[in-house]
């Protein structure tokens, strides 16, 4: 990779380049005041994870791959189901339980946008594993963040 997150500071860098190379379950790649973008790769039969952002809107959009995109108002009750493939934009309000998967037989590269600040900046997950493990993932303390409950996760 030839990014690094620049923290809060101007960045430019090849966008759908990056995306499809990344290596990496999640690599945050910038990390601003009141958003944030990072890049994923998603395996074979993979999935991001059945979770909700209470006081997070969330941009996923496909470079590479063919994915399964599910919403809805509770985890047992997905009413958005949607297959997406490279080019396809999925929109996940705050709030929304969401998982995408992985239905294809490469890997699902992906850049996502959260807004506000979501990960640590400049955190790199190789696996979902090593992600779902890791105790210190928070947003910087000079980002701008809601008074709000928790994400959970399914």
């Amino acid at each position: 990779m030839s990014i690094a997150d620049s923290g809060p500071g101007p960045q430019a860098f090849n966008l759908e380049r990056e995306t499809l190379e990344n290596p990496n379950y999640r690599t945050v790649v910038w990390s601003g005041t009141y958003l944030q973008v990072t890049l994923m790769s998603i395996p074979v039969n993979g999935d991001i994870g059945l979770e909700k952002h209470p006081d997070t809107d969330q941009f996923i959009r496909l470079d590479s791959g063919r994915g399964r995109a599910q919403m809805g108002p509770s985890k047992d009750e997905l009413t958005f189901d949607q297959e997406v493939t490279d080019g396809w934009c999925v929109i996940v309000p705050a709030g929304s339980w969401h998982n995408v998967t992985n239905i294809g037989d490469e890997p699902l590269q992906v850049y996502t946008v959260y807004a506000p600040q979501h990960h640590q900046p400049g955190k790199v997950h190789q696996t979902k594993a090593i992600a779902d493990a890791d105790t210190d993932d928070e947003p910087a303390d000079w980002s701008v963040q809601p008074a709000s409950a928790a994400d959970q996760r399914a």
